[in-house]
């Protein structure tokens, strides 16, 4: 196609222009969904304003409505369920630094959605600034959201709890044995109030035979970017920290 990087030979081209293709045709198939998915019809409407645990600017306890989490500018609400507390079979070690680590591990958070909700907090500002609202939800108690917040350095991300109310189970971020399941959904407020635009329903099905499940495999820039290397991905699970020491 007529770009060529230094050394490179006549196989490697040939190789590359097919890859191209092939990476042209992955994007427009990412629009595709991307267009089908705005073409959804209307949600199911949140018949109720559920009441969340937080902490105001002060560090005191705090009560935010559901409703509470959309900015009056803003319609759009983006959620990320966490796993706080990990999933029962986790058995990936604990923080070992911290406020966290003081914390039993099986309450403690999963290694993979702190992962996630690192690089997700430089992002929410450039969000909110494009026209969007993002929080994050987890059944543990709000202080333990304020304290691993502390420990990993988040600034930008509204955390709150859904402990007192059943909202991860009506939006299957709780299975029925009460694990909690990493869930990415769109709400939209509207005319009629509040409806459900979008989940990460692939984590609820099967992967394919052999693949990844990657229910919300588009959003993870750690994953995406081992996908561009020579090995793709490695064995390798996230963890609370590396070496003993906590990731930054």
């Amino acid at each position: 196609m007529g770009t060529t990087f230094p050394n490179e030979s006549a196989d490697y081209r040939f190789a590359r222009d097919r890859l191209l293709e092939a990476e042209i045709g992955l994007r427009r198939a990412m629009e595709a969904v991307s267009q089908a998915r705005r073409q959804l019809p209307p949600g199911g409407k949140v018949l109720e304003d559920y009441v969340f645990d937080g902490l105001d600017t002060e560090g005191q306890p705090a009560t935010i409505r559901f409703s509470e989490l959309f900015a009056p500018d803003k319609d759009t609400l983006i959620v990320y369920n966490m796993m706080f507390p990990r999933h029962a079979g986790d058995d990936r070690a604990g923080a070992n630094e911290g406020e966290t680590a003081e914390l039993p591990r099986d309450e403690q958070p999963c290694p993979s959605c702190t992962a996630l909700l690192d690089q997700f907090d430089g992002a929410v500002a450039h969000l909110e600034a494009a026209g969007f609202n993002f929080a994050v939800i987890a059944k543990t108690t709000p202080e333990r959201l304020a304290a691993l917040a502390r420990d990993r350095g988040w600034k930008n991300m509204r955390l709150v709890s859904a402990a007192q109310n059943g909202f991860n189970r009506d939006y299957h971020a709780e299975n029925e044995d009460g694990q909690q399941v990493p869930m990415v959904s769109v709400f939209q407020r509207g005319p009629d109030g509040v409806r459900h635009f979008w989940s990460s329903e692939m984590i609820l099905v099967p992967a394919d035979p052999g693949q990844d499940p990657r229910a919300a495999g588009t959003l993870e820039p750690l994953w995406n970017l081992m996908d561009l290397t020579p090995g793709g991905r490695p064995d390798f699970y996230e963890q609370m920290q590396y070496d003993g020491k906590a990731a930054e």
